[in-house]
């Protein structure tokens, strides 16, 4: 079984997942601008995306007997569309931070199945902060 700092650890990461899902979902209607009409859709799939992360984490926090948070980590939308992806790439690159650490975690753990779900939520992470970064070129 995990360990409790792992446990918390998944826990984060469902609170980050809750939080970028809402954020990512309210920029998506927020947003507004010649620009936005580019990435609206795109924001709407990744916030969708993350709330399949916050429910794969969840699950796997189930199986470990732990309760999994419902209380997101702190939301920023942003006003302005720059505004709202300079915050995207802060909230990834967080992300990108905090799974390679469970993914460490894990291996120290001997818990492979855990190191396989956070290494293919790292691939989709990496693959929205690549999106938000070149966003940020464009605009």
């Amino acid at each position: 079984m995990a360990s409790e700092e792992l446990k918390d650890m998944l826990n984060q990461a469902i609170a980050r997942e809750l939080q970028v899902a809402i954020q990512y979902m309210w920029q998506h209607v927020k947003a507004s601008g010649f620009i936005s009409v580019a990435v609206v859709d795109e924001l709407k799939k990744i916030a969708i995306e993350e709330m399949k992360h916050a429910e794969s984490i969840a699950e796997r926090l189930d199986y470990f007997e732990g309760d999994p948070t419902t209380k997101p980590a702190p939301i920023t939308v942003g006003k302005k569309l720059e505004e709202m992806i300079k915050l995207d790439v802060k909230a990834e690159e967080e992300a990108i931070i905090m799974y390679k650490k469970i993914i460490e975690m894990a291996l120290k753990e001997k818990d492979y199945t855990t190191k396989y779900l956070f290494e293919g939520i790292l691939q989709q992470e990496e693959d929205h902060h690549y999106k938000f970064t070149t966003w940020l070129k464009a605009a």
